[in-house]
């Protein structure tokens, strides 16, 4: 018996957090029971296409999902008239998601899945677009999901909804201090304190703020470096910002890494001081590792499953997010993945749960 496809509805398959936690997914899901497949809006090959064509999937280019144009609304519909044979569409492109929904319900896709990753707040220039584009969603989507208590109810008010945890491999994740020496080594830190980012370089991620916490920091302590994991269209104005400050021997830019799980290791203090968020995998990547971690008081409180999160306000100047740095720079670095799997974010039961609906969603359609 052939696996049953699911169709993941995406921006394009980079290292963000949502693709990454899909990743995640895919990994573990039984193949020979679900399948999953991709429509993206990009022409270029992402990161994970290669791993997908070799877990099985397909995957759909589509050209930059715009709502006002004809022509991408018509090959949209194009594509659901030609693939009649998904029964499940999983839409991941947050307030967006009602557009592709739309043409699935049109063309008799049964099930259709919108997926909230994100909450907004009204400084994102977006903001007035995405309240306007979100009203559609309940008219399109079958079943809602979303990755946490405080994005789904932005996403959907009063609506109900289901939470799939933003899970992870936590083996991959816990501490040694083995891997911790031979990274720190390879990337040439020494014995410095180490402060580490992990984060797509647009608005919300907040990098500018980070840099002036870092520059604080540089003065009470030359001994310290910031690695910051990631990519994005903003990451020239924040090299800019770093040669600018003259930072940049003590500023490494790594770029998109597979190896995201060691690198925590190597750090000392995770720093994440985002306007707004879902419910950040990356939270939970850092704490599986056992690193401290001083979030803005914008990331939702659902993603603390340790005491290794602490809350700092974006109303506190940088001064006051660097004396917190210093005072969890001696913590003591432990395995705390027992912590993670206990408040449900091991991907291989979540990986099992995700099936099991799936495939009761599709025995409805039958």
């Amino acid at each position: 018996m052939k696996p049953i496809r699911i169709l993941h509805v995406v921006t394009y398959m980079g290292r963000g957090g949502l693709e990454t936690m899909l990743m995640n997914y895919y990994r573990q899901i039984d193949r020979n029971e679900v399948q999953f497949d991709f429509l993206v809006h990009r022409d270029f090959e992402a990161d994970y296409d290669k791993e997908i064509l070799k877990l099985g999937g397909k995957i759909y280019h589509l050209p930059r999902l715009n709502p006002w144009d004809y022509r991408y609304l018509k090959k949209l519909d194009e594509f659901f008239q030609q693939h009649k044979e998904y029964k499940i569409v999983h839409s991941h492109l947050d307030c967006m998601a009602g557009i592709p929904l739309k043409y699935a319900k049109k063309n008799g896709i049964p099930v259709r899945i919108a997926h909230a990753h994100s909450k907004s707040q009204d400084k994102d220039f977006k903001y007035p677009l995405k309240l306007w584009m979100k009203r559609m969603i309940p008219r399109y989507a079958t079943k809602l999901f979303a990755c946490g208590e405080e994005a789904g109810e932005w996403m959907f008010g009063g609506l109900k909804f289901n939470i799939l945890n933003n899970a992870i491999d936590t083996k991959q994740y816990q501490y040694s201090e083995k891997v911790r020496t031979a990274y720190r080594e390879e990337l040439g830190l020494g014995d410095s304190l180490v402060i580490g980012h992990v984060g797509r370089f647009n608005p919300p991620k907040n990098h500018r703020f980070l840099i002036e916490i870092f520059d604080k920091l540089k003065q009470k302590n030359t001994n310290v470096k910031l690695l910051l994991v990631g990519d994005g269209d903003g990451r020239g104005k924040i090299e800019d910002l770093v040669k600018e400050k003259n930072l940049q021997e003590d500023i490494k830019f790594l770029g998109m890494r597979d190896d995201v799980y060691n690198i925590l290791q190597a750090m000392d203090v995770f720093v994440f001081p985002s306007l707004y968020e879902g419910l950040p995998v990356t939270l939970i990547e850092a704490q599986s590792a056992g690193l401290p971690c001083i979030i803005s008081d914008q990331v939702p409180l659902e993603c603390k499953i340790s005491d290794l999160i602490h809350v700092k306000s974006l109303q506190e100047n940088e001064s006051a997010w660097v004396d917190e740095i210093l005072k969890q720079s001696d913590y003591k670095r432990t395995d705390t993945t027992p912590l993670v799997i206990q408040s449900g974010y091991d991907i291989r039961k979540n990986a099992e749960k995700l099936q099991k609906y799936y495939l009761k969603l599709y025995r409805e359609t039958e």
